[in-house]
């Protein structure tokens, strides 16, 4: 959490962020792509991009409060399909969870070609840049980076993860078989995009293959905060109850779980690691606190084997986790207590 530490400028936190997790580089081409509520971090990125010396350009989208956005404007198409797309992308968009099924649809257009690096930015809010998880240092970036790589070296091999928490969650998830990876800094061979801010480790866990009780009680995405603990029953990978005493929390995940059929099976699983990562409206950022979170909903452009397709994604924050590890040889291990990393 952010502590005593004066403001930092947001066209350095964008220049950071920039140079630090997408590797950016002098001479490269950035496009962002900015809903006209965020023109003012738009700037901040751009001005960012032109101190590293990219050639940068700035879409600005029209938008209405009472409308959600559901089909790719042309201007973006054309950019995206013309000969030489941008090295990078980052898409400053806004983050409720009914224009996720948009935004999944922008970024398998960016990311298609696996040529460019993608930024992705649902919700973010510029005090992010000057005060929280995207705020760090160069020398942060670096830190974060090592403790992620420090983290999956310790999860290889891991087939199964068990996760207790003083509100009652208790839950099991398979990750036989499957990838995990990290946010915090671009993988050349997967090419896979990231969110901004990063401080992520995390698995697209078998789909079939979470039981037990996960009570979120810190934020949920497309709800942010939470006022009342959400409590949700899972057999077999698939939600099979979803019950809180707030009621405008629990009718935003109803109407997501009933997207389509596999928003309801478990699709994500994830440690955060950004030591500026506050609890605050936007998940984006509450997702990154020393804590972990469990999704529902998309995983398909995650390394490795996955399967879920839903059009959605919806995740699960959980404060002061246990998490216990399984290896394929029958070893455990503790990684997390009581919401501490142990690497």
């Amino acid at each position: 959490m952010t502590t005593g530490r004066m403001k930092m400028k947001p066209e350095i936190a964008t220049a950071n962020a920039l140079e630090s997790v997408l590797e950016a580089r002098p001479g490269e081409s950035l496009l962002i792509v900015c809903d006209d509520s965020r023109e003012e971090i738009g700037r901040a990125f751009a001005e960012g991009g032109t101190r590293l010396g990219l050639w940068t350009r700035l879409l600005i989208l029209k938008t209405h409060p009472d409308q959600f956005r559901t089909e790719v404007p042309p201007e973006l198409m054309e950019i995206i399909n013309s000969p030489n797309p941008p090295d990078i992308f980052v898409n400053l968009l806004r983050g409720p969870a009914q224009e996720t099924p948009f935004r999944i649809k922008i970024i398998k257009l960016e990311t298609r070609k696996r040529r460019s690096r993608l930024g992705h930015c649902p919700g973010i809010t510029m005090d992010m840049l000057t005060e929280g998880a995207l705020s760090l240092t160069r020398d942060e970036n670096a830190a974060m980076q090592e403790n992620a790589r420090n983290l999956l070296a310790i999860l290889q091999d891991v087939e199964s993860v068990h996760v207790t928490a003083p509100s009652g969650s208790d839950f099991t998830l398979s990750t036989k078989g499957r990838t995990w990876f990290t946010d915090t800094a671009i993988d050349w061979k997967t090419m896979k995009w990231m969110n901004l801010p990063t401080g992520e480790v995390l698995v697209g866990p078998q789909e079939n293959g979470m039981n037990g009780v996960l009570v979120a009680d810190l934020a949920v995405g497309g709800v942010g905060p939470l006022n009342k603990p959400i409590t949700i029953k899972v057999k077999d990978g698939e939600v099979v109850s979803v019950e809180s005493e707030d009621k405008k929390a629990l009718k935003i995940v109803q109407a997501t779980q009933a997207t389509d059929r596999m928003a309801k099976h478990v699709g994500e699983f994830a440690f955060g690691l950004n030591p500026r990562a506050r609890l605050v409206d936007e998940f984006l950022e509450c997702e990154k606190v020393s804590a972990i979170h469990v999704a529902f909903g998309n995983n398909m452009d995650y390394p490795g084997v996955v399967a879920n397709n839903s059009a959605t994604h919806q995740d699960f924050l959980v404060d002061k986790p246990t998490v216990e590890v399984t290896y394929s040889d029958g070893r455990t291990r503790v990684v997390m207590k009581d919401g501490k990393l142990i690497i």
